[in-house]
């Protein structure tokens, strides 16, 4: 290809696109990370392209996020929603489609961060064909997903290849915890180079109100869903924000609050948060939950506010008493670091990045996935003492205060992007617009 190396950052992620609302289906902690990553990069100078793809016809092909930050989103399949593990056979279409970015541009992109295993799989392509240096981020491992699930989908041995083969032919690999970086080597392989940076949260946008003033600027919204939410001081709050997934344990929070003994209690409120498409996986799964929390007798106590906005998200955390993220599985878990940056205290499942970001006894307590009795105790344990609870939550805040910024992990990547590109932040030139 005759044109000229452009000395900037790319990042993919294909199925994740990062200029969509957080929430949506396949909407997660994988859009939050490319999204402020690729600002936080931008802030430090890097020119940054962030590719994914276009699921609907109306979506803009460009997205301006900052002078220096951008997504671009290019045609593979049909422009519409696709399940992720459905999306492989289209991937030759992505790599066709950003070559022919490139070179109707006139540059070639030297450096290349995917994110997950599709995308991995598209920065070996383009390591192959020009040269691009690759560095990777897996987000989820199918060999720890797949033996948390009872069906394995069709295409889990291509997956298995793909991250194998990433790890190690990539430059570098970004674990997000020490304990991703054990199962890389335990069930993936034993080659290749792995750095550890974590993923961070916005502490500006997280923990700057309190319990008090959150339920009151919440109550003032008179914000009803299904049940009235009153956001009155007494109330003792429970929450769960995410994606409807029945890998994302919401079943098991479900059942540990009905043997609770705050179930009992007349000023439990047990919030159910994150959108979903009727028809669609999560929407399944919404209706799933929905029909064991009527079977259960609970639905005077749980509330399902749908998506949150990203005006009211951070009020919802401070709200909360404890914040239960009882994932199957979960590389990282950004969710808990969004709760704890909010001086809310979390209960979560003892497993993969979760062990990293939450603290026994200090920021929170870990249970078993899956155990609804160990779920309940921890939950009980917490809500019961609220000395204990303000501390933890206290002691939340200043973990990611020290560890999760998005400025220090952006300082990390880009001082790993110029060990491996010997490009800095002040050599790269400036956009050219398509």
């Amino acid at each position: 290809m005759n044109s000229r190396t452009e000395e900037r950052i790319v990042l993919i992620s294909v199925h994740g696109d990062p200029a969509i609302e957080v929430g949506k289906e396949e909407a997660g902690g994988q859009n939050v990370y490319v999204r402020h990553v690729g600002e936080a990069l931008a802030k430090l100078g890097w020119k940054v392209d962030m590719f994914t793809r276009k699921v609907n016809a109306q979506q803009d092909d460009i997205v301006e996020h900052t002078e220096n930050c951008r997504t671009i989103r290019l045609k593979a399949g049909p422009t519409d929603f696709v399940p992720r593990d459905d999306i492989f056979d289209y991937l030759p279409e992505f790599v066709d489609n950003l070559l022919k970015f490139q070179q109707e541009n006139d540059f070639t992109y030297p450096l290349i961060h995917t994110n997950y295993w599709l995308s991995a799989w598209v920065g070996m392509q383009l390591k192959q064909i020009q040269g691009s240096q690759q560095i990777h981020t897996y987000h989820s491992l199918g060999a720890v997903k797949y033996n948390t699930v009872n069906k394995v989908p069709l295409i889990a041995n291509t997956r298995l290849e793909v991250e194998k083969n990433v790890l190690e032919t990539a430059e570098r690999i970004v674990a997000t915890s020490p304990q991703e970086e054990e199962h890389m080597r335990s069930w993936v392989s034993s080659e290749g180079q792995i750095d550890i940076i974590p993923c961070g949260t916005d502490i500006e946008r997280f923990g700057g109100v309190d319990k008090a003033a959150a339920r009151a600027k919440l109550r003032s919204k008179a914000q009803t869903v299904g049940n009235e939410l009153k956001f009155s001081l007494d109330e003792e709050i429970v929450m769960y924000v995410g994606r409807f997934d029945r890998r994302k344990g919401i079943e098991t929070l479900v059942r540990a609050i009905r043997k609770s003994n705050l179930f009992n209690s007349p000023n439990l409120k047990l919030i159910i948060a994150g959108g979903s498409r009727p028809g669609q996986s999560d929407g399944r799964e919404r209706e799933r939950i929905e029909n064991i929390v009527d079977e259960l007798g609970m639905r005077q106590v749980t509330c399902f506010p749908g998506r949150l906005s990203q005006e009211d998200l951070p009020l919802y955390y401070a709200a909360a008493d404890v914040c239960v993220v009882p994932s199957h599985y979960e590389p990282f878990g950004l969710v808990a670091i969004e709760a704890m940056a909010s001086g809310t205290p979390v209960v979560a499942s003892d497993v993969g990045g979760l062990q990293f970001t939450v603290v026994p006894e200090e920021t929170g307590l870990l249970a078993p996935p899956k155990d609804v009795e160990a779920f309940c105790s921890a939950i009980d344990r917490i809500i019961s003492d609220s000395q204990w609870r303000d501390k933890l939550g206290q002691a939340g805040r200043k973990r990611v205060e020290t560890k999760f910024s998005w400025n220090g992990v952006a300082h990390q990547l880009s001082d790993l992007y110029t060990e491996i590109s010997n490009i800095t932040p002040a050599d790269a030139p400036s956009l050219i617009e398509k």
